[in-house]
């Protein structure tokens, strides 16, 4: 095992105290980007796919975010109680398959449910804070009891599940000692449940995902409050409205309403009486697709790459059909997804002003995920985009990050 990195020049990082991070299931480098950019120095990354190990490589082997010391391969196989003590936080976006919609839905059934190897990383290192990332599927109501658990467990991770012993039964342990709530304080995580729309953090994306963050309890974060969201539909309708979203871009284009169900902002909360974001912030518009890649020009096609553009290619056969619409200029995209979906192709799909349609490109949904523009991606078409679809959007994931930061360097 490698240790060192850097906090390194690739983006705008925050200033102040560099914090030490251990990155887990770190995929194409979306959290882990989002991390370095918030002022952590990453101690371990690790990851398990051979083409998101050469992403990772790729982009952080040339001196831009310092040299991210990789550790390829399987999470179980990995110690880490050499990093006990100077770990401040443990991050990771969990696989999501198992509690994905578009999955198979076998929620903790399913071998790729590493919840666990997270919780062991956390007694391995002792960090002082921990934050993961995860889809909506898990506050579904044939998952909520076992998240319940997920979260009793992370409040106390040193209270271990014994051989032979269900996760029901151990559920029911922790839960009794939670209500005793006589764990060392160094042993002891308050524990952050918030959902969150990517959107609302300035994504160019509707992306409902949940963030766990929790503190250990000897730091007195009890009253940390989650980040507030900085944009709104409401200020993007009004934009619209007003006409100044159709004059920054240009063009008198007719306006196009549209609502999107609301999003819950209140965090859940284990342990004591969570805080409600705060408010009184005047939020800005909600970023759209056009916002995204209006200054991009139209792709060459034939899978031509574009020669000023990383991955900016056409791809062919692109159509709409039943239950996969594309995706409308002057509003966020559509969530992205994993791959290439359906036949050909699914969602990944750009209605123009003209009303014909083409593909996303690969730099285009690069954009909608928030990356720079000279993040490189590995693989075929197909693996990037999958990737892409799997990261956390880096500008959700920074403003997480930064959150946590702040608490972090001072505590008090």
């Amino acid at each position: 095992m490698r240790l060192g990195g850097g906090s390194g020049r690739y983006g705008r990082v925050v200033a102040g105290l560099s914090l030490n991070s251990v990155e887990l299931f770190s995929g194409g480098g979306g959290l882990a980007l989002a991390m370095h950019r918030a002022g952590f120095r990453h101690l371990l990354v690790n990851e398990l796919e051979r083409r998101a190990c050469e992403t990772l490589r790729g982009n952080t082997s040339g001196g831009r975010t310092g040299v991210w010391p990789l550790v390829p391969g399987d999470v179980h196989e990995v110690d880490f109680s050499a990093l006990e003590g100077r770990v401040d936080v443990v991050a990771g976006g969990v696989p999501c398959q198992p509690w994905s919609l578009g999955g198979a839905h076998r929620g903790w059934e399913d071998a790729r449910n590493l919840w666990p190897e997270l919780f062991r990383c956390v007694r391995e290192t002792r960090p002082r804070a921990v934050l993961a990332e995860n889809v909506r599927g898990l506050l579904r109501p044939s998952f909520q009891p076992y998240y319940s658990y997920i979260l009793r467990e992370l409040a106390l991770p040193f209270e271990r599940r014994v051989d032979g012993e269900d996760w029901q039964d151990h559920d029911r342990r922790l839960a009794k000692s939670l209500d005793r709530d006589r764990a060392d304080p160094t042993e002891r995580y308050d524990v952050f449940c918030l959902p969150v729309n990517a959107a609302d953090y300035g994504v160019p994306q509707v992306r409902h995902r949940v963030f766990v963050v929790a503190f250990r309890r000897d730091l007195g974060l009890t009253g940390w409050r989650p980040p507030a969201p900085t944009h709104s539909e409401s200020a993007l309708l009004a934009d619209q409205a007003s006409g100044d979203y159709w004059q920054r871009h240009g063009a008198p284009f007719a306006l196009r309403t549209y609502t999107q169900q609301a999003v819950p902002r209140q965090p859940l909360r284990i342990g004591a009486q969570s805080k409600a974001p705060r408010t009184g912030t005047q939020l800005v518009p909600w970023r759209t697709l056009r916002d995204a890649i209006a200054d991009l020009p139209e792709p060459l096609p034939d899978r031509v790459e574009h020669p000023d553009w990383l991955h900016h290619y056409g791809w062919p056969g692109a159509r709409v059909y039943r239950g996969h619409t594309p995706n409308e200029l002057d509003r966020p995209a559509k969530t992205v997804k994993a791959g290439v979906h359906g036949v050909p192709g699914g969602e990944s799909v750009l209605r123009r002003d003209d009303g014909s349609v083409r593909y996303l490109t690969v730099r285009e949904v690069a954009r909608i995920m928030t990356f720079p523009d000279d993040w490189w991606l590995a693989g075929p078409r197909g693996e990037q985009m999958r990737q892409l679809g799997n990261a956390v959007p880096v500008a959700l994931g920074q403003a997480m990050a930064a959150a946590v930061h702040t608490a972090l360097a001072d505590p008090r």
